[in-house]
């Protein structure tokens, strides 16, 4: 039997075998148990996929190098335990959640994920432990989700657990800031939750960022995202507004990025992918949907942004036509299909819909990715081409720039579409 422990006060190491648990062991899910352990904790990984676990025990895990380093030295330790047994979690003096929020493909939020991951927390919780979630979700979900079935459990936040929301703030593929460089926010359902979670992160982070509510602190990770959202669809305004007026977009962003206060710089490109900017953005219009409330600015960004890959099928047809030569039967080759450089991710990569709004008007399409050896998509498989030259492309889109990705072969090729706004002007090179 697990004692009750006093409001605000951690649990006592000798409670539990385990200090943190973490549920869901994917791109910020591992790297969140790897920054854990390093700092001491003894460290549960926990994830509903063995086909995941074993990946990760094998080192095969998409890390950065320094993460990669990490889990060499977790997997070695004692301390640092895997597995898919849930009713391990009651062993864990907490218990942060890290699972997927997407959306669907009508772009409606799909907490199936999360609900899952949630009641499987509360049915293992015991008196004595603090569960933290972070998945980005809509303002109340930790009240809604964790905290109200914890108290119908008979379990009261503040009192027998401890609930708290603390946004993950993880730049995959990026290895600018580490884990322990970048502070965290965190909210509790009680003013006791919050100390105690703040407990728990402080230390692996030099600053703990404490709000009043989890309901703060779920809203800030909207914001954050929302305003990333918001600027990339100015961005990618601002580039088609400079086509039109035969201006670099890129010699006026430098420009502006010279100035040392009240500019931020965000580059356009052919959309947003991945887990945050294309869905998060959603939650908070989804809520504000069921409370009769509009948010002008939010929703003309998110539909540009939804809009962006279209105009990339837009831009190759009006190439195409100007060498008298439709999409019909037209060999297209994408440069890249990750979200983003230098991830093994295609999830919501603008790419995919890029690839079957090609497909469907009649053109024969591949790609070529380092780090994506397939896709299977919106009905359509395939294999990253190995040849560019043998694939014989008439037109080359330029999707993604991984670093060390050989694009020479771009010199030979009739026509180069370059979504990313980053290739050499060439004769044959032509921007979105």
């Amino acid at each position: 039997m697990h004692q009750r422990t006093p409001a605000g006060s951690p649990a006592t190491d000798t409670m539990f075998e385990f200090d943190v648990a973490v549920v869901g062991m994917g791109y910020v899910g591992l790297p969140t148990s790897l920054a854990f352990r390093e700092a001491g904790y003894r460290v549960l990984g926990v994830d509903v996929s063995e086909h995941r676990l074993q990946t990760i025990r094998d080192g095969r895990a998409d890390l950065l190098e320094g993460d990669r380093e990490r889990l060499g030295r977790a997997l070695e330790d004692p301390g640092f335990e895997l597995t898919s047994d849930a009713a391990r979690l009651s062993n864990a003096a907490a218990v942060v959640i890290a699972v997927p929020t997407p959306v669907d493909e009508y772009l409606v939020p799909d907490l199936s994920i999360l609900r899952s991951a949630c009641a499987t927390v509360v049915e293992n919780a015991v008196s004595g432990q603090l569960v933290v979630l972070t998945s980005t979700s809509y303002v109340g979900c930790t009240k809604d989700m964790v905290a109200l079935p914890l108290t119908a459990r008979g379990l009261l936040p503040g009192l027998d657990v401890h609930v708290a929301f603390s946004p993950e703030r993880i730049n995959p593929g990026v290895d600018d800031f580490s884990q322990e460089e970048v502070p965290r926010v965190v909210g509790g359902i009680t003013e006791a939750c919050g100390q105690r979670a703040e407990v728990l992160l402080a230390k692996y982070v030099p600053k703990v960022h404490l709000v009043p509510t989890a309901e703060a602190a779920e809203m800030t990770k909207l914001l954050e995202n929302t305003f990333r959202a918001v600027n990339i669809a100015l961005a990618n305004e601002f580039a088609d507004i400079c086509g039109t007026l035969n201006i670099s977009v890129m010699d006026v962003i430098d420009a502006a990025d010279t100035k040392p206060f009240g500019f931020m710089r965000f580059n356009p490109g052919p959309g947003v992918g991945g887990h945050c900017i294309p869905c998060d953005p959603h939650y908070l219009l989804w809520q504000l949907r069921r409370n009769r409330m509009n948010a002008p600015v939010i929703e003309q960004a998110m539909q540009d942004i939804a809009a962006r890959p279209r105009r990339v099928v837009d831009r190759s047809r009006k190439l195409l036509s100007d060498r008298d030569q439709g999409l019909a039967g037209a060999r297209v080759l994408l440069a890249g299909v990750a979200y983003k450089p230098d991830v093994e991710d295609v999830r919501e990569s603008p790419a995919l819909e890029i690839i079957a709004g090609l497909a469907a008007e009649g053109a024969t399409v591949g790609y070529i990715d380092p780090l994506i050896s397939r896709i299977s998509s919106k009905g359509i498989e395939l294999d990253s081409v190995t040849d560019p030259a043998g694939f014989a492309p008439d037109l080359v889109i330029m999707h993604t720039s991984h670093a060390g990705f050989d694009l020479g072969w771009l010199d030979a090729v009739p026509t180069v579409l370059d979504t990313t706004y980053k290739l050499p002007a060439a004769p044959n090179t032509i921007q979105l």
